[in-house]
């Protein structure tokens, strides 16, 4: 027996008689039948067949035809309305953990899932533009929705459409109808495009990993996809209705209107202590959290801390999460398999030759010692916050290395082409090697013009990518300790990055000098 489908069943009988002279018969007899699925299923009689587990199966299953039910899956989420019964991440996952088994290669698997994806959502999109407005003037005050909430929606998606796009393929029952909303409120195609593609790959791109990485246990990646995601889905929900409350709350009328309402709930002796404790905590917390938005959204140094933030999300994610993946820490991912086969299929002596002066790039006492100086020269023009950024992030990422590398102790790959000794994990070259990326950051005012900046980026980068496969190149580490290497240390270099900012801000007078923007604010004027 199941009581809390008994419960639904009762719940949608009860809606079906009190709205039965409103209801059209198509949808009392779908919800006279759900009503009657739901006891029955609540009996125990019948099971229902575990979707999760059949995915998993016909994944398996599958080997390659992976690519194609991944891809119909991730169209037909959006495109048909099927993430209002199946969720998409859940195939998404599945796709990841067979690409982790070493049947399918992850970075078509990603292509493959992305596009479809976005092709899902242009058909629901492209189908709202055809008939959603006439349709929904139609059949929406059905349920509650007269033309006046329509007006709302389109004045609501013109002011904001990009964000709800974006915010909507992160939470499932927004997925599945986001598109076709927004194409029924006239959003233009090239407004929607942009947000829907950078969406899809950011989701789709965080399941594939997820199921790549964490492949061994699917049960607990499926665990995690549901948990990530409801997740997610609050945290958009409480955003949206602070940042409604906020809107409310600008209207003067409105503050008076509350201001009255707890003057005289203070009166009351059963609840008028706490009152009065919320409002002086309220008052307390306007600052910080004012601070906070200011400083996750553009605007002062908002962009940059965000973006550091990002970075050592990423970061870190990529380093713990290889830290839980190899355990027994003997183990090795389809990465590190691949990577040994890609350095015996290229194997020559010319590359070989090249690998270790390129390696070379990533030793403590080039790639740190170019940061010293580069630290010193920013101290010396008394650019003391970064200067001294650059130089806390070294000494925790070489800490963080040396470390890591005790509490693992993993063996490295077998005949390496260069003596070496110690733990594998992480790469302390390929660490050592993002010093470059911080270095051209720090340099970003000496080049004037934003080419030649994108430039010194770019080759601190590539000097990060290279010192790194040279290391899987030469047999000394794993693929996966070269991430582990890359993901230690941006996320330290970002941390320290960050502290200097806010420490900067603040101490640089421009918190008290510039005028705090207000919030963003959802929905028509």
């Amino acid at each position: 027996m199941k009581p809390i489908w008994f419960a639904v069943a009762a719940a949608l009988a009860a809606f079906v008689w009190w709205r039965r002279r409103r209801l059209e018969p198509p949808l009392m007899i779908g919800l006279g039948l759900v009503a009657i699925g739901a006891a029955v299923y609540g009996t125990g009689l019948i099971e229902m067949p575990d979707f999760e587990q059949v995915l998993t199966d016909v994944g398996e299953a599958l080997g390659t035809w992976t690519y194609l039910l991944v891809a119909l899956l991730c169209f037909l989420e959006s495109g048909a309305g099927i993430g209002l019964l199946v969720p998409g991440e859940t195939a998404i996952v599945v796709g990841g953990v067979v690409a982790g088994q070493g049947q399918i290669d992850i970075v078509l698997l990603i292509a493959i899932a992305w596009v479809t994806a976005v092709a899902g959502d242009l058909t629901s999109f492209f189908i709202g533009r055809k008939l959603g407005r006439a349709f929904l003037v139609k059949h929406g005050p059905r349920v509650k929705i007269d033309e006046h909430r329509i007006e709302q929606v389109e004045a609501f998606y013109a002011k904001h459409g990009g964000k709800a796009v974006f915010l909507g393929r992160f939470v499932g029952l927004v997925r599945a109808v986001s598109p076709f909303v927004a194409g029924s409120s006239g959003m233009r195609t090239r407004r929607f495009l942009p947000y829907d593609v950078l969406a899809a790959g950011i989701m789709v791109t965080f399941f594939c990993l997820l199921g790549y990485l964490f492949w061994r246990s699917i049960d607990r990646v499926l665990e995690i996809a549901r948990q990530g995601t409801f997740a997610l889905g609050v945290v958009i929900t409480v955003v949206v209705a602070i940042v409604v409350a906020v809107r409310w709350l600008r209207v003067e009328r409105n503050r008076e209107q509350l201001d009255a309402f707890l003057d005289a709930q203070e009166g009351k002796p059963a609840i008028g202590p706490v009152v009065r404790f919320v409002r002086a905590f309220g008052r307390r917390l306007v600052g910080p959290a004012r601070f906070l938005w200011n400083r996750l959204t553009p605007g002062q140094l908002g962009l940059e801390l965000t973006s550091l933030l990002a970075i050592a999300a990423v970061g870190s994610f990529v380093f713990f999460g290889y830290l839980i993946v190899l355990d027994p820490i003997t183990e090795l991912t389809p990465g590190d398999e691949r990577g040994v086969r890609w350095s015996a299929d290229l194997h020559a002596a010319w590359l070989t030759e090249a690998a270790k002066v390129v390696t070379h790039l990533g030793a403590l006492p080039v790639a740190g010692g170019a940061l010293v100086l580069v630290a010193a020269v920013l101290l010396w023009r008394r650019e003391w916050l970064e200067g001294l950024a650059l130089l806390a992030g070294l000494v925790i990422t070489y800490a963080g290395v040396h470390i890591t590398k005790a509490a693992t102790d993993r063996p490295r790959p077998l005949q390496p082409l260069v003596e070496t000794a110690g733990s594998a994990y992480p790469s302390g070259h390929a660490a050592y090697a993002v010093f470059w990326v911080a270095i051209a950051i720090a340099l970003r005012r000496a080049f004037p013009g934003l080419a030649s900046r994108a430039i010194v980026l770019t080759a601190g980068i590539a000097i990060a990518v290279a010192v790194g496969l040279s290391r899987i190149y030469l047999r000394v580490h794993w693929f996966s300790d070269v991430a582990g290497g890359w993901g230690l240390a941006s996320t330290t270099l970002a941390l320290t990055g960050m502290v200097a900012l806010v420490v900067g801000f603040f101490t640089s007078g421009r918190a008290r000098l510039e005028p705090e923007p207000e919030p963003p604010v959802l929905g028509p004027r």
